[in-house]
């Protein structure tokens, strides 16, 4: 008998896949219209199918029931989306691009993360309770990288391409790709001093000196510099291997498309066995992979990229949604909530647009006020602190005494969890709304100004009595002043008269028509003479006539210039013309 299997695999599967066919639906009006972006879209359907709502989603359950599996899984898979993120933004770049835009780079990513970090450790030391600096350090470490991902939304599609010049969205997707891995060294600074001075070293043994060594061995020379010999080198290799198979035809075109993706892959399993910074190693190995612009240009109309791109996004924003620890944000014993709020605000404020808009006037690539401010405020917070908070919580579980997670380590992992994740929030959703508030103040008032205007023009004018009554005079003036209405092309031409010369033009011929002869005139000495011969000499037209050569309309001399109506007139041209 058939029965319901309602397991995790079947629901998630059926929820996951019917939110993307949904949202496909309206995509395009979502995001090229209102300009929301995928991520706030995907966060607020995790929340929906969280179990603090529908409970069609259980994280928990998939971990087993521990926090610590759920912190591992969130772990990697926020490693796999950076992953295929960076390789991505690596090959999206033009040749060289790393070498060639050195300078602006080394500012954004050597003081501008500096400043980043201090800022951020600051506020965040200021409003915490009982935060020592040092930890402060590592909290404001984790949110120092600008996230890749939530940096792709602001820098494609309609609203980029109109607003945003070419040479500015690629700085941004190379420092975002970059400082993701360089996050690492401002993370690890305070770490290592946290386990081996914080509360006395206390199940610790070497002190500040050992603390220093392994900062510099290990985090600069092991994690950074050979992930960035290592993410080179791969991407060369695979970028020449991809030439050779491509000029003989041993590739077809679907493993073509798919071979970047497949390198983040490689790169993240294998720098993740050896211990290094993969994030890193996948950005420049994408850089690395497109070195000769070939892959780039090759890849340029395909939406593979993209669509993979979409699927991951949408798929970490909504487990997002679903695991993040949205009651600590109320009930904790760290921070109260107000607090957040104001550390969100001063976050988002003063992390990063002081230090991009004192240094961009050394930055190519930002040529205006506007557009600093716009790169200072568009450094989004999101995957990218999710991951370093999962970094940094299993460091801390190894900070021991006797067995046990030391106190300060415990506190600090608190701490960390309700801040970083309540600042990611923030930036998701307000980075999210930036641009369609951003639109809507900009044309909501025009909108409110043309509306009005229009109303005022439509309101019938107020009937004035007064106003309407006017003179003879007034009324003779404007019936002299009224033009004649324009003749259709059948109704006959007026005829014309010119003051000065023969009343029959010479060239005229005798097969001339009447309305060809009345389209030229008459002279005023015609009209003189012809005066005088009715008896009328020296008479002129009402209007006035001066100069030889005033031309005078039919309509305007009136019915009779010499006591002789129009078709008179006509019919004495008609006969001196024969």
């Amino acid at each position: 008998m058939p029965t319901l299997a309602v397991t995790n695999f079947n629901v998630v599967c059926a929820t996951l896949g019917g939110f993307i066919t949904l949202f496909g639906l309206v995509s395009y009006l979502f995001k090229e219209r209102f300009y929301l972006s995928e991520a706030l879209i995907s966060l607020l359907a995790g929340v929906a199918f969280s179990p603090h709502a529908a409970n069609f989603i259980k994280p928990l359950d998939y971990a087993g029931g521990s926090q610590e599996n759920l912190g591992v899984i969130t772990l990697y898979f926020t490693r796999l989306v950076l992953g295929v993120q960076l390789v991505l933004a690596g090959v999206q770049l033009p040749s060289k691009y790393l070498r060639k835009e050195w300078r602006s780079l080394a500012l954004l990513l050597g003081p501008g993360m500096t400043a980043m970090w201090l800022c951020s450790s600051l506020i965040i030391w200021g409003l915490v309770p009982d935060l020592s600096f040092l930890h402060a350090l590592a909290v404001g470490a984790c949110v120092t990288p600008t996230d890749p991902v939530l940096s792709n939304s602001i820098v494609k599609g309609k609203f980029a391409d109109k607003n945003i010049p070419k040479d500015l969205q690629k700085i941004i997707i190379a420092e975002s790709g970059a400082n993701d891995g360089l996050g690492y060294p401002f993370l690890f600074v305070a770490l290592y001093l946290i386990k081996y001075t914080g509360n006395g070293g206390a199940g610790q043994a070497g002190g500040a000196r050992l603390a220093m060594a392994y900062w510099f061995g290990e985090t600069w020379g092991y994690t950074i510099i050979l992930s960035v010999v290592y993410g080179f080198a791969v991407g060369w290799i695979a970028k020449e291997l991809l030439h050779f198979a491509e000029e003989r035809k041993f590739v077809d075109r679907e493993s073509f498309l798919v071979f970047a993706i497949a390198l983040a892959l490689f790169i993240l399993g294998t720098c993740g066995m050896i211990g290094s910074d993969d994030v890193l190693a996948c950005f420049v190995a994408g850089n690395a992979f497109t070195w000769d612009d070939w892959f780039r240009l090759e890849t340029l109309d395909d939406s593979l990229q993209p669509t993979i791109d979409m699927l991951l996004n949408l798929s970490v924003f909504m487990w997002f949604g679903a695991v993040c620890p949205w009651t600590l944000f109320v009930h904790n014993n760290v921070i109260p909530i107000y607090r957040l709020i104001f550390i969100g605000i001063l976050i988002l404020l003063f992390r990063r647009v002081p230090i991009v808009y004192a240094m961009h006037w050394k930055i190519q690539q930002i040529e205006q006020k506007q557009q600093a401010l716009f790169v200072g405020f568009f450094g989004p917070i999101g995957v990218s602190a999710v991951f370093y908070l999962y970094v940094t919580l299993e460091f801390l579980g190894q900070i021991t005494v006797d067995g046990v997670v030391r106190e300060d380590a415990a506190r600090l992992g608190e701490v960390m969890t309700v801040v970083i994740w309540f600042l990611a929030i923030c930036s998701i959703i307000v980075h999210g709304l930036s641009v369609p508030l951003g639109k809507l103040g900009y044309h909501l008032p025009r909108t409110i100004s043309n509306a009005m205007e229009s109303r005022e023009i439509e309101e019938p004018q107020l009937f004035h009595l007064r106003g309407r009554v006017s003179t003879e005079e007034q009324t003779l003036r404007n019936r002299h002043r009224r033009r004649p209405a324009r003749r259709s092309q059948d109704e006959p031409a007026r005829p014309v008269f010119r003051v000065g010369g023969s009343i029959i033009n010479p060239g005229f011929s005798g097969s001339t028509t009447p309305r060809e002869r009345t389209t030229h005139g008459i002279t005023l000495g015609d009209i003189t003479r012809n005066n005088s011969m009715s008896g009328k000499s020296g008479e002129t037209p009402a209007d006035g006539i001066e100069g030889s050569d005033a031309v005078i309309p039919m309509h305007i001399i009136g019915t009779s210039v010499n006591g002789n109506s129009n078709n008179e007139l006509e019919q004495k041209v008609g006969e001196q013309g024969k």
